[in-house]
């Protein structure tokens, strides 16, 4: 088997351009638009270009105005959707909102050489669906991706749009009354079943799954048996090529975010995407530990889910009120504050969010097995349907409490690639941990299909850094040592033989 490629390159300092739309600051000989150039240093743009010539493509023209690094992938006239990890608009604690999305200068920078690939022919479209609590206008205002799209907007030739796929957001907390409707994908959505190929088909409790919000038998209803249904965006689809931008970070219930989990961002009901499953594993769930809480933390943890299932799972603000006087009033401003509650540290823990959620990891297998396999009509195929490109934006990445309010950790760091599976095992192994420890990389390598690799042996890590090449093979090196999230201390990291 031919080895897969992975560049990693390390900008010269982990620092983002603050000026939109993020101009080059150098003249490059194949930049298209010379008169644009930005008086601040562009590190992302200098790294993307060093990632592009380590990776060789189009290595005979580097330097020349004829190079076009992404030619071997996109040709005149496709559809070219790139899909950042979006997530949130704002960090709730206050923290740089950039270890929590892919900043739009790599997206700037990445559709300049989607442009000069199209030579004029074609659609560049900047896609995701991000947590329904994301104000999508606050994030293009932090952001300035409303200047990046208009800085496109007076050339002519290739289109750049820039599309929320999602449905409905929500203001603050997901409940009816908070809810606001949204255009969604302007292609629409396709129902995929992947029946008996779908990693949740033998998961043993289906009837305790818990989706993405509170109407459980939404999510329960579409993965019983030989139904295992996902809610796709055919914008995403239809793409002659897809290029994936997620952010260097930590995630709760899959130990890393990267490319397989940032795969949320295509369904546009995130609801049929399982995240854990009530109870403890003794009770057959995932949702904590066995002997994590105390008999008084059970008995609010269980109030709480009934609260839920009565009330909140009918999606209905009439119903919303009881539970807003019930558990919004009466718990939480009285009875709370008398110290009946479950302890902040084992909150974390809450909802699989630990290294024994044996859930949410088939959810990245299963979308894997989606953008790799299933066509623009939803049917899957044993060849690979789309092109696919992979850049990891780790100039500042996210640690501890990832996915949503991690601490920025500046790394420096762009690992890119055309294959979504070995840039994220060189990327979670470039963070510290052991890939082989996640059981979607185990599942994904194991796989009957084809994903371009069976282990990390099929993987050449191009980097000007010895000890980066060979880092698949390295057991102790922490490298850029990235701090779990709490519910994973211990059962991710590599194991350091030196201690």
């Amino acid at each position: 088997m031919k080895k897969v490629k992975v560049g990693v390159i390390q900008a010269k300092k982990p620092v983002y351009p603050s000026i939109p739309p993020y101009n080059p600051s150098a003249p490059y000989p194949e930049y298209p638009f010379r008169d644009n150039l930005s008086s601040e240093p562009n590190y992302v743009y200098d790294a993307l270009r060093d990632l592009f010539y380590i990776l060789g493509y189009d290595i005979e023209n580097y330097g020349k105005n004829r190079w076009n690094p992404l030619g071997e992938f996109i040709k005149p006239g496709m559809v070219v959707v790139i899909k950042p990890n979006f997530v949130l608009s704002r960090h709730f604690e206050g923290k740089d909102i950039y270890s929590i999305i892919t900043h739009p200068s790599l997206i700037r920078a990445v559709i300049d050489y989607c442009w000069i690939a199209l030579q004029g022919d074609g659609e560049i479209i900047i896609a995701d669906a991000p947590q329904y609590n994301c104000n999508f206008k606050e994030l293009i205002e932090v952001t300035g991706l409303d200047k990046v799209v208009d800085f496109y907007s007076s050339y002519s030739g290739v289109s750049v749009k820039l599309l929320d796929l999602r449905n409905y957001w929500s203001k603050s907390l997901h409940m009816p009354s908070c809810k606001r409707k949204l255009p969604g994908d302007p292609k629409g959505s396709i129902k995929i079943n992947l029946g008996k190929e779908s990693a949740y088909y033998s998961h043993p409790n289906p009837k305790k799954f818990y989706g993405a919000v509170y109407h459980r038998q939404e999510a329960i209803l579409h993965h019983l048996g030989e139904r295992q249904e996902y809610e796709i965006s055919k914008t995403i689809l239809s793409a002659d090529v897809l290029i994936s931008l997620p952010k260097m970070k930590v995630h709760k219930k899959v130990g890393v975010t990267l490319n397989g989990k940032g795969l949320v961002g295509i369904a546009t009901n995130k609801n049929l995407i399982v995240h854990y499953t009530l109870g403890t594993p003794s009770e057959g769930g995932d949702q904590f530990p066995d002997g994590f809480l105390t008999p008084v933390e059970q008995k609010i943890i269980k109030f709480e889910r009934w609260m839920y299932d009565t009330f909140l799972a009918k999606n209905s603000i009439l119903w919303e009120i009881p539970h807003r006087i019930i558990y919004g009033f009466l718990y939480l401003k009285l009875v709370k504050p008398l110290g009946v509650k479950v302890a902040d540290e084992k909150r974390l823990f809450d909802a699989g969010n630990w290294y024994g959620n044996d859930t949410a990891w088939r959810m990245v297998v299963d979308l894997m097995k989606i953008i790799h396999f299933a066509d623009k009509n939803g049917q899957i195929h044993d060849s690979i349907q789309r092109k696919l490109f992979s850049i990891v934006d780790g100039i500042i990445g996210g640690e501890n409490k990832g996915p949503l309010v991690p601490d920025p950790k500046p790394v420096g760091v762009l690992i890119g690639g055309d294959n979504f599976l070995a840039v994220d095992l060189v990327t979670t192994r470039l963070m510290g941990f052991d890939p082989m420890k996640l059981k979607q990389f185990t599942y994904l390598l194991s796989s009957n299909s084809n994903y371009g690799l069976k282990n990390l042996e099929d993987i050449d890590v191009l980097s000007s850094d010895e000890m980066i090449r060979n880092c698949l093979r390295d057991k102790s090196n922490k490298f850029f040592n990235f701090k779990p999230y709490p519910g994973w201390i211990g059962h991710i990291e590599v194991t350091n033989h030196n201690n």
